[in-house]
């Protein structure tokens, strides 16, 4: 190592060494509290909804977004937000919308900012129209005590939980956050997300469920429905005690198939390096094929056709 360059080590060394002390000794004077440094200024306005709604839609940013059952008559909106990055609130042909207004100018989008952004909605107990929330980097939370004909959010990073019904469709997607479903019941139901995982349990769905993950887990407990199709890449998927009227399709790449307790009319599993095993409920025509793994399943001849496709991956499925 050349005298220049042990200089050039030495003077960085140092200056970490410098900067280390300088933030050791802002931190013990501010308490060790990370949030004073925040360049960021937040403040909490209510918002008191005098009009009749039947739609709701919210359209944020950064916020997390709530909805909370209250024992008042009329709605209410708290949001809290930047000063800078506020939200509106209106009510429109039918619909309440919470929508940001961005008013922020380029340099304000450089800043340092500990607080938590949260758009909380309180409703009256009961059932609504369509349930439309779009966030990027927020939650999104909508518990059990509403109905809604309709349910459509879309995310980026944050995650998705979900104990509301619907009428008719439920549609969520995100990209890297995860989505969380329970005791939930609708028409159709389509799960989309890209690394997140999918969990999903005491869903009854009348027409098909579709789900599509990439590099996430799927866990699916105690399911009814009359078609579902899962698509994935590296993420396996367990189902347990999924009951499907129609057909049951899985595509997977390098992710595992696991069945505890499931049934469908017509079974159809593809995996590249995963393996196929657990038990089902009742016999089936088995159709299997795999290039370096191995098989076991029941020698049954009677049953829908279940077809199992793998090529490193084992099969192993048992009737109980």
């Amino acid at each position: 190592m050349s005298k220049k360059t042990k200089m050039w080590l030495a003077g960085a060394f140092s200056l970490t060494l410098i900067g280390c002390v300088i933030l050791g000794g802002v931190m013990t004077v501010l308490g060790w509290d990370f949030s004073k440094l925040s360049t960021v200024s937040h403040e909490t306005n209510d918002y008191t909804v005098r009009e009749d709604f039947r739609h709701i839609s919210v359209v944020t940013k950064t916020a997390n977004v709530v909805l909370v059952a209250t024992e008042d008559t009329k709605a209410s909106v708290v949001c809290h937000e930047q000063k800078n990055l506020k939200h509106r609130v209106t009510v429109a042909d039918g619909t309440l919308t919470v929508e940001v207004v961005d008013v922020r100018k380029w340099y304000e989008y450089i800043g340092i900012s500990f607080g938590s952004p949260c758009i909380t909605v309180y409703l009256p107990r009961g059932e609504y129209g369509a349930l439309s929330v779009k966030s990027d980097t927020g939650d999104v939370d909508v518990p059990k005590d509403f109905r809604f004909e309709r349910i459509d959010i879309a995310g980026s990073t944050g995650d998705v939980t979900n104990g509301a019904s619907a009428s008719e469709a439920v549609k969520i997607k995100t990209s890297t956050g995860h989505i969380r479903v329970e005791n939930i019941s609708a028409q159709t139901l389509e799960f989309s997300v890209s690394t997140g995982g999918i969990t999903a349990s005491g869903v009854a769905c009348e027409e098909d469920m579709t789900l599509c993950v990439s590099t996430g887990r799927t866990v699916l407990t105690d399911v009814t429905c009359q078609n579902l199709t899962s698509s994935g890449s590296t993420g396996g998927i367990s189902l347990k005690n999924v009951i499907v009227s129609q057909t049951l399709s899985v595509r997977r790449s390098t992710g595992d198939v696991t069945f505890d307790g499931c049934d469908g009319a017509e079974i159809d599993v593809e995996t590249d390096t995963g393996d196929v095993t657990g038990c089902l409920l009742t016999d089936k025509v088995f159709l299997t094929q795999t290039d370096t793994g191995r098989v076991s399943v029941p020698e049954t001849v009677t049953g829908g056709p279940c077809r199992i496709t793998t090529d490193t991956g084992d099969i192993r499925i048992t009737i109980s």
